[in-house]
């Protein structure tokens, strides 16, 4: 079982790009007809550099073995290319249920893509941090996950090649136990900050749960207040999406970057802040549709805010 300290950012799930570029930018990519055959076909059509994938069905409970062939085509192919992959484990997780169901039904779902994410090359799997249902109370719903999670994390282990959970803060919804940073650093003492735990900001999330990037400052504002609360190098994937609705609004609705209430210049200063460094960027916004016209136009948007200022 691996020591609960600070995580190394050495090793290969590190998120690192390749020389090309310092935030490799991409999308979250359909893979129904297989993840090599349509997944990254997909994104070779839209530019993607990095991408994100389903290994089940994100709103559902079942936990497909997946195609040993295709896992590993997916996996030698996203290598010789030096393109990151990540998980998003299925949005019914939430380990504070307080329905005990739910709760088993959560674990092994989780696990299961855990172990699909080590399958495929992953070098992370995305999950949100839940929330407090039934009117119990926080402190139980926290208990509860920090009971659920921790032994997931040791199940991990030491071997190369498993993928880090990133925790990815909720927009602030409902009874939820993670939306701001402060919460996230509470969130991480609660996981005793495992160094198989990382951290996926999603820029519609926090924007909606108050931190206003939109602000003069505002993601600057944001990244150092993160490193404060996580620690350095905690950080290891970005959700890039603009937002309809307004900072603080608690609502969860992503827009086409540059077309929301954040615009387009804060994804620029994300870019050039030291804690973003090696980290990916993955699109969700929406519009993508079966040839992902939107998708293309968004990634070619954050390549050209990534590049340095002209002299």
């Amino acid at each position: 079982m691996p020591s609960r300290t600070s995580p190394d950012r050495h090793g290969p799930r590190a998120g690192r790009p390749g020389p090309r570029a310092r935030n490799p930018v991409g999308s979250h990519v359909p893979v129904a007809g297989g993840l090599a055959a349509k997944g990254l076909a997909h994104a070779r059509l839209i530019g993607a550099e990095a991408v994100q994938v389903f290994v089940a069905n994100a709103r559902g409970w079942a936990t497909p073995p997946g195609d040993p062939a295709q896992d590993e085509e997916f996996r030698r192919r996203c290598a010789e290319a030096d393109i990151p992959v990540y998980v998003h484990a299925p949005y019914l997780i939430n380990l504070g249920s307080h329905t005990p169901a739910t709760a088993a039904h959560s674990v092994d779902s989780l696990r299961h893509s855990l172990r699909r994410g080590r399958a495929i090359g992953a070098r992370g799997v995305v999950v949100h941090t839940g929330s407090a249902t039934g009117g119990r109370p926080r402190e139980t719903a926290l208990a509860q996950v920090r009971e659920l999670t921790l032994p997931l994390l040791d199940e991990l282990g030491d071997a190369a090649g498993a993928p880090e959970l990133l925790l990815e803060p909720t927009a602030g919804q409902g009874f939820s136990l993670c939306s701001r940073l402060p919460e996230l650093g509470a969130y991480l003492d609660l996981l005793d900050r495992h160094p198989r735990l990382g951290v996926c900001l999603d820029t519609c999330h926090v924007f909606a749960a108050g931190h206003d990037l939109a602000a003069g400052g505002g993601a600057k504002q944001l990244l150092d207040e993160l490193v404060e609360v996580a620690g350095p190098g905690r950080l290891r994937l970005l959700h890039a999406n603009d937002s309809k609705a307004a900072a603080g609004s608690r609502l969860d609705r992503h827009e086409n970057i540059g077309a929301g209430h954040i615009g387009a210049e804060p994804f620029r200063e994300l870019m050039r802040h030291p804690a973003t460094e090696g980290v990916p960027l993955i699109i969700e916004t929406p519009g993508g549709g079966p040839r992902g016209p939107k998708a293309a136009a968004d990634i070619a948007l954050l390549k050209e805010l990534r590049e340095p200022a002209a002299p």
